[in-house]
C-alpha cells in the first residue's frame, strides 16, 4: 500500500509545469502518547479527525525563488525548497513558485496542524513537479525539520514522531464526535519534544502493554476500551504537560456517557469522546457541549475520520 519507487530512478519526462495541490487531515491529540521500552521508544497513536489543511503549489515566480503565503509558514516554506532541490532527473523544471497554504486546524493546540501543513506542502510540491510523494518519502523529508504527527497516514497509526517512521497502521474505528475544549495558549512541539521524559522502566512497561491494548481494541472495533486508554494516557500526561481541566472534563465524560477523554499531550486540547453510533448521539453530545462551556467558554465537536467509509478530499492517498 506504501511502496515507493527506488531513490534515484530517472522519471519519464514531464510535460509543462502546472499547479499542484495537497491535503492532509489533522488530529484532536494523541489517543495514547509515551514511552516505550526500546531504543527510540517515543510514539504516538492518532485520532485523525475532519479538519483540513490544502497546500496549492503554483510554479514560477517573479523573483526565480520559491515564496510562502503566508509568511509566517516558514517551515512549509523550507519543506518546498527541499523538494525542489532534491529532484530527481526527469522532473518538471520550476523557476521559483508561489506556495499557499490554507488550514481550518488551530495552531499551537496539539491538533498536528503544522504536520498537516507539511504534509499537504509535500503533496503539493510533488503533484506539480512530476514526482511521486509517499508516505516514506515524505517521511525522510520531514525528519530533517521537525518532530512529525502519523497524518501521512490514512488509518489510525502507531508513530515514532521523533524519528519520523511509521511503527504500525492500527486500522480504522467507528466514527466518534469528540466535544473538545481548549484551556488557552499555544505550544511549541518542537520545543515540547526536546524536553527529557521523566518515563521510569515502569512507565514503559505500561505504555508497551496500552499499545497492545489499543491495537486488539482497534482491531475489534472496541470503542469502550479505545477511550478508557486514551483517559489513562491522559492522566499519565499529566506530569509533562499538566492540564487543569482533565478531571472536571472525565466528570462530564461519566455524567453524559462518553467513552473517555482524549487530549493533545504536547498540546492545550481535552475532549470527550462520544460514540456517533450510539443511538443516544444527539442528546450526549449536546449535554456535553453544554458542560463543556462553562468550563472553558468556546466548545467545538470534532468528528472523527473512518477510513473504511470516508470520503478525503483530492490529494489524500
Amino acid at each position: 500500500m506504501y511502496q515507493e519507487a527506488a531513490v534515484g530512478a530517472r522519471l519519464p519526462r514531464q510535460g509543462p509545469v502546472r499547479t499542484g495541490v495537497g491535503t492532509a487531515f489533522g488530529t484532536f491529540g494523541e489517543l495514547l502518547q509515551g514511552q516505550l521500552p526500546e531504543a527510540d521508544g517515543d510514539f504516538l497513536v492518532t485520532l485523525p479527525v475532519a479538519r483540513w489543511t490544502m497546500a496549492t503549489f503554483r510554479p514560477g515566480s517573479a523573483s526565480g525563488d520559491i515564496e510562502v503565503r503566508p509568511h509566517r509558514k516558514t517551515k512549509a516554506l523550507r519543506l518546498a525548497r527541499m523538494i525542489a532541490a532534491s529532484a530527481p532527473p526527469g522532473a518538471r523544471p520550476v523557476r521559483g513558485g508561489v506556495l499557499t497554504v490554507s488550514s481550518v486546524i488551530p495552531e499551537g493546540k496539539g491538533l498536528a496542524s503544522s504536520s498537516a501543513d507539511l504534509v499537504a506542502t509535500a503533496r503539493a510540491v510533488g503533484q506539480a513537479l512530476g514526482v511521486p510523494m509517499p508516505p516514506t518519502r515524505i517521511e525522510r523529508f520531514l525528519s530533517r525539520i521537525e518532530p512529525t504527527d502519523g497524518v501521512l497516514y490514512p488509518a489510525i497509526v502507531a508513530f515514532h514522531h521523533r524519528s519520523v517512521r511509521l511503527r504500525a497502521v492500527l486500522g480504522s474505528l467507528p466514527a466518534m464526535a469528540v466535544v473538545g475544549v481548549d484551556e488557552g495558549g499555544s505550544v511549541d512541539t518542537v520545543d515540547f519534544n526536546r524536553l527529557p521524559k521523566p518515563f521510569t522502566p515502569a512507565d514503559r512497561g505500561t505504555y508497551a502493554d496500552l499499545l497492545g491494548r489499543l491495537t486488539a481494541a482497534v482491531r475489534r472495533q472496541d470503542l469502550a476500551e479505545v477511550g478508557r486508554i486514551a483517559t489513562r494516557s491522559a492522566l499519565m500526561n499529566q506530569r509533562l504537560r499538566h492540564k487543569a481541566l482533565l478531571d472536571p472534563m472525565r466528570e462530564i465524560c461519566r455524567e453524559v456517557g462518553g467513552l473517555g477523554v482524549a487530549v493533545g499531550h504536547s498540546g492545550t486540547t481535552l475532549g470527550v469522546l462520544i460514540d456517533a453510533t450510539d443511538p443516544a448521539y444527539t442528546r450526549r453530545v449536546t449535554a456535553a457541549a453544554q458542560a463543556c462551556t462553562g468550563l472553558a467558554g468556546g466548545v467545538t465537536v470534532y468528528r472523527t475520520l473512518s477510513f473504511g467509509n470516508a470520503a478525503c478530499p483530492a490529494g489524500v492517498p
